[in-house]
């Protein structure tokens, strides 16, 4: 049983990325300034799971300096202690992050005032099979892709929910997404927007070809197994970040993982509406009444 976490945080871990050199003087800035206010700190590298992993069960909150890759990094690794994250974005879109390196002497003194709420967003489990052997088993929190491999040939995926088949997909690929990863690789691939704390889950094909060319929308509880035919070979990604080679007859089983992730918040409850807008350059055109259209 993870133990409760405490807000307002007294324990904080600071994570930075390795090769944005960036990071790392925020990081120590940031380190600095919580230490001033009395917080109990440590600073380590996203990249250093073996080092960061077993720490982290000590601590009430983990600040993830980069972008939206180290914060996938970080809520892997936070996720089976059940530690809140919150971001300083230092990359290019920060979907995932609240604060930037211009912000967050703003935005950490509401956290330390105990002004903060805690989003919950599902994770997924993906375990891979071939024949009775289990290749490998990943949480992610954006989305599980099984595509084609280098060659330009589609692969043909054998789909069931719940034991009963839905569809065989003959396609580049299969993003089967959490409502985190709606705005990631599931949105390029024409999949709708979902909230974030909605429970549900996606299933977007990749330039399907005279098959189901829809994204499914499924229940939190539903569990996808996915057989993979392929005269070549194919690969799962998890979170963009990890491969897997899959071969012919190799089969995929997808379902919420038991961890979710946390992110603590200060902005308001709609805050995902306004930062999407932002994150995809969309301007808010609001009506006037008063003005005159002739």
């Amino acid at each position: 049983m993870d133990r409760p976490r405490q807000l307002p945080p007294r324990k904080i871990a600071v994570l930075f990325h390795p090769k944005k050199q960036a990071t790392r003087p925020v990081a120590d800035d940031v380190c600095r300034w919580l230490t001033g206010k009395g917080i109990s700190v440590w600073m380590g590298d996203t990249w250093d799971e073996a080092a960061v992993r077993p720490r982290l069960p000590d601590v009430d909150m983990v600040i993830v300096l980069g972008g939206d890759g180290s914060m996938l990094r970080a809520a892997r690794m936070a996720a089976e202690p059940g530690v809140p994250l919150m971001g300083v974005n230092m990359g290019r879109l920060g979907f995932l992050s609240e604060m930037t390196p211009q912000t967050w002497r703003d935005v950490l003194p509401k956290v330390l005032a105990g002004e903060a709420w805690i989003e919950r967003r599902l994770m997924l489990r993906a375990r891979t099979l071939r024949g009775d052997m289990a290749l490998s088993e990943h949480l992610a929190l954006n989305d599980i892709v099984i595509s084609r491999g280098s060659l330009a040939r589609m692969v043909w995926l054998q789909t069931e929910i719940d034991g009963d088949q839905l569809a065989t997909y003959t396609a580049d690929g299969l993003v089967i997404s959490t409502p985190t990863g709606s705005t990631a690789y599931a949105l390029a691939v024409g999949g709708p927007i979902l909230p974030p704390e909605l429970h549900n889950i996606l299933l977007i094909p990749i330039a399907p070809h005279l098959t189901l060319n829809r994204a499914v929308v499924l229940a939190e509880g539903a569990v996808i197994r996915v057989s993979v035919s392929t005269d070549h070979q194919a690969i799962l990604t998890v979170d963009g970040q990890f491969e897997v080679e899959l071969q012919n007859n190799d089969i995929v089983e997808v379902a919420a993982s038991e961890h979710i992730s946390q992110f603590a918040r200060v902005g308001g409850r709609t805050y995902f509406y306004h930062t999407l807008l932002e994150r995809l350059g969309i301007q808010q055109v609001y009506h006037n009444d008063n003005i005159d259209s002739g």
